[in-house]
């Protein structure tokens, strides 16, 4: 295990005198912690340094956050997108480590990542099975410009079938036009390394053609237990512009990872073992074969052994942004796309019965197989098996912007084709818990018919269509601007399942398809040059996930007669209707935010994967109201002091009951009226930075109030409040040496320990009235304190 990384830390008076300033910010999280995007070709950046990258001036006619550049550059080079966004007063969001290279999660005004739309220049990268989000895989962070958040809506355009919650979306960055090569090195405590390298061509062909390849290896050892994350990856970006109406600008990003898991544990194996408490360092074992005798051998627990508790993975997305100009008034955009991901996760054991091998003809598991090869089939024997996903994804985004007199009208089409294949292959185990192939790919035990093993063995084609039209109104001088659209997402999923080691029936198929009709409105109007307001309202949609398709017993009904499915329970989208209401003051030296908004669920979906078990769990909650007030506020540097600071007030209320048994019993369990798990109430971020010609430093804190496990409100994450620590000192050019720089950040300065809860389908945590626990819930353990440095510098 791991032992606890505790660096002396000497602060300086201004990070002292931030650090206390925050903490007054978040004493009322503490008092209370003990109790129970369209495809863009280009990144428009204010010239104004206001909230020192965390903010830009905005104006949209609905609620909508950036950051830049100047903010991402401040942060660890290992970050993912997640991270960026932590200080924004409705983002919710936590990483597995320190670094960020394990991943992590975010709701946003109390919306699950899996309900918020993710776009990569213009590109959906959330999962096209269950809308699942993995943001360490996408981009270096080096690559990125900006990231925006539209809080209560998706943009008109924005090719999502599975967004209630709002969108966030990436940019990368352009090629320079000037020829560069760009290193930068990061060193930090677990063996913390990350080598970063970029080639920038300059322009060519009379400055029209520029473009940028760049490398990186970054790893790090886990922060407790066993284990590492290891991650290759690979940007290219080539630009092609005739002029800045005609321009075709193509990414490719691909990353290769290999990831030890960072346990999760349940409030009683926290109690019980510890912060610390993490996978076995070791493998059980396999009990010696004997002809004649059940040799019955079981999963690893309480805990399994850290080697197989993985998640390789491996992802290239590839698109080309183009727009041109067809007549003065018509221009055209078009995003074609290819998303590729292979890979797995979870647990990779499994206990599997030599005679429960599955036939296709007959749906039953009466096939044997000799596992540890005693010469009989009476055994049951530990293989290696988990949850293997394919997805090959094609798309394309065409829209044609006309604009006349005070109207802008954009309307399009956009399309998509994602082949999802799910698997579970099985490979033997050798008694240290190697297999042969991590991916799961090479030496596949096979059925008695030749045929791959499998603990599920489905494919989902989801074959996506959207229309969509939006009229930009301006008028009175453009004082008022007004937003009429509406889109029209269609999604027909194609599930075909071919039968299992997991359950008994023959192979099946369903066809449906979700479809809805979504308006949006939007206004802003300038009180004055500094000042406006804004209001939208917008009904968006997610439909279910493909997972339901294969939930027998549930949602698929089978004969046992036959067995063949006779019914599925199919479940509604889930619909929204969201209003923001706000208030915008931007000037030279100062600019601040107040936005207040409500947004009403219809068939709200809870969805969630459990590694430690390798089930996915669909839960429809029903009615469920969110509504709460926003306030962001940033400053030009003022004798080199630059000030952020956000406040997020958010209310969730579950609207209907959730059911339980005792037996046959059905009992009523009372979630109406509770708070919607993952939904501080309270959130608030504040951000004091100093800068003096190439030197700069600044303190971080942010404070998150208490949130709840489950939805009957019977378990509870305490609040918390974190310090960070960054600055950095850019020195002279130095012969072929250009623009080198030092910077440093530590996070979780006070070493706090808190956790966050990691799933939102739990009903009840605790027994209730006879009525045992819904299920499990785990947590994901802060991060104790880390430290890092990085050195970059151009050639």
């Amino acid at each position: 295990m791991q032992s606890k990384q505790s660096p002396v830390l000497r602060l300086s008076v201004i990070a002292v005198a931030a650090h206390l300033t925050a903490l007054t910010a978040g004493a009322a999280f503490a008092e209370e912690a003990d109790t129970a995007a369209p495809a863009k070709s280009e990144v428009v950046i204010t010239g104004k340094k206001l909230g020192m990258g965390l903010m830009v001036t905005e104006d949209a006619p609905k609620a909508r956050s950036t950051i830049t550049a100047e903010e991402l550059e401040k942060q660890r080079p290992t970050g993912n997108a997640y991270q960026a966004l932590e200080m924004l007063p409705a983002v919710n969001s936590y990483n597995y480590d320190a670094t960020g290279l394990f991943g992590g999660g975010m709701t946003l005004r109390g919306f699950n990542s899996d309900q918020i739309g993710a776009t990569i220049n213009g590109v959906p990268v959330n999962d096209s099975g269950n809308f699942a989000v993995y943001p360490q895989e996408y981009v270096d962070q080096e690559n990125t410009c900006s990231q925006f958040v539209t809080q209560g809506s998706t943009d008109v355009d924005s090719p999502q079938v599975g967004a209630t919650g709002g969108n966030f979306g990436i940019t990368t960055c352009a090629p320079e036009k000037t020829q560069r090569v760009r290193v930068m090195q990061t060193a930090g405590q677990l063996n913390m390394w990350k080598t970063f390298v970029r080639y920038d061509t300059g322009a060519m062909l009379d400055g029209k053609l520029t473009a940028f390849i760049s490398a990186s290896h970054a790893q790090t050892d886990k922060w407790k237990g066993q284990g590492q994350a290891n991650r290759n990856h690979i940007d290219l970006g080539v630009n092609y512009d005739w002029d800045r109406f005609n321009y075709i600008h193509a990414t490719v990003l691909f990353n290769k990872a290999v990831n030890n898991n960072i346990y999760n544990p349940t409030l009683a194996e926290l109690k019980a073992n510890g912060y610390y408490f993490d996978y076995a360092d070791t493998f059980k074992g396999h009990l010696t074969p004997v002809k004649g005798t059940a040799q019955v051998e079981t999963t690893q627990t309480p805990v399994a052994y850290y080697g197989l508790s993985v998640n390789p993975f491996k992802n290239i997305i590839a698109s080309a942004v183009s727009k041109f100009r067809l007549t003065d008034n018509l221009d055209v955009a078009f995003t074609p796309y290819m998303w590729y991901g292979f890979g797995n996760g979870g647990t990779q054991q499994r206990a599997q019965s030599e005679k429960s091998f599955y036939n296709p003809a007959t749906g039953k598991r009466d096939q044997t197989v000799d596992l540890n090869g005693d010469g009989d089939t009476l055994d049951t024997v530990l293989v290696a098996s988990a949850s293997v996903t394919r997805t090959v994804r094609p798309g394309a985004n065409l829209a044609f912007i006309y604009t006349t007199d005070n109207h802008e009208i954009k309307t399009g089409v956009w399309w998509e084709r994602a082949r999802h294949e799910q698997t579970g292959p099985m490979l033997a185990l050798g008694n240290d818990g190697n297999r042969a192939d991590i991916w799961l790919q090479d030496g596949q035990i096979d059925r008695p018919d030749g045929h791959p093993a499998m603990s599920r063995d489905w494919i989902s084609v989801s074959t996506a269509y959207q229309a969509f039209l939006q009229d930009t109104i301006s008028l009175a001088d453009d004082k008022l601007k007004i937003n009429v659209g509406v889109r029209t997402p269609y999604i027909k999923r194609d599930f075909t399942n071919f039968g299992d080691e997991n359950n008994t029936v023959k192979p099946f198929q369903f066809n449906k398809t979700y479809n809805e009709v979504l308006p949006q409105l939007g206004a802003r109007y300038r009180i004055t040059n500094d000042d406006q307001v804004f209001a939208s309202v917008a009904k968006n949609m997610k439909a279910p996930p493909n997972f339901i398709f294969g939930n027998i017993g549930s949602n698929v009904i089978v004969d046992a007669a036959t067995n063949l499915p006779v019914t599925f329970k199919d479940t509604q989208p889930e619909t929204s209707w969201s209003g923001d209401l706000g208030y915008r003051h931007q000037d030279n030296k100062f600019i601040a935010t107040v936005t207040a908004f409500y947004t009403d669920f219809k068939n709200k979906q809870a969805s969630s994967f459990d590694p430690e078990t390798a089930k996915n769990t669909y839960l429809n909650i029903g009615r469920e109201k969110h509504s709460g007030l926003e306030v962001e506020l940033g400053n030009t540097p003022i004798n080199g002091w630059a000030f952020y600071g956000s406040l997020g007030f958010l209310k969730t209320e579950l609207k209907d009951n959730q059911y339980g048994f005792i037996g046959t019993t059905k009992v009523l369990l009372p979630t109406a009226g509770k708070d919607a798990p993952n939904a501080p109430r309270r959130k608030a971020g504040l951000s004091v930075e100093y800068q003096d010609g190439p030197f700069w430093v600044r303190a971080k804190a942010r404070a998150t109030s208490k949130q709840y496990a489950s939805l009957l409100n019977d378990e509870v994450a305490p609040g918390y409040t974190t310090f960070d620590f960054d600055g950095g000192y850019t020195f002279a050019n130095f012969g072929w040496l250009k623009r080198p720089k030092l910077t440093f950040n530590i996070s979780n300065i006070t070493d706090k320990q808190f956790r966050n809860p990691s799933s939102t389908t739990v009903i009840n945590a605790q027994p209730y009235q006879g009525v045992a626990a819904s299920s499990v819930g785990r947590y994901y353990m802060a991060a104790p304190r880390f430290a890092s440095a990085t050195l970059s510098v151009d050639f």
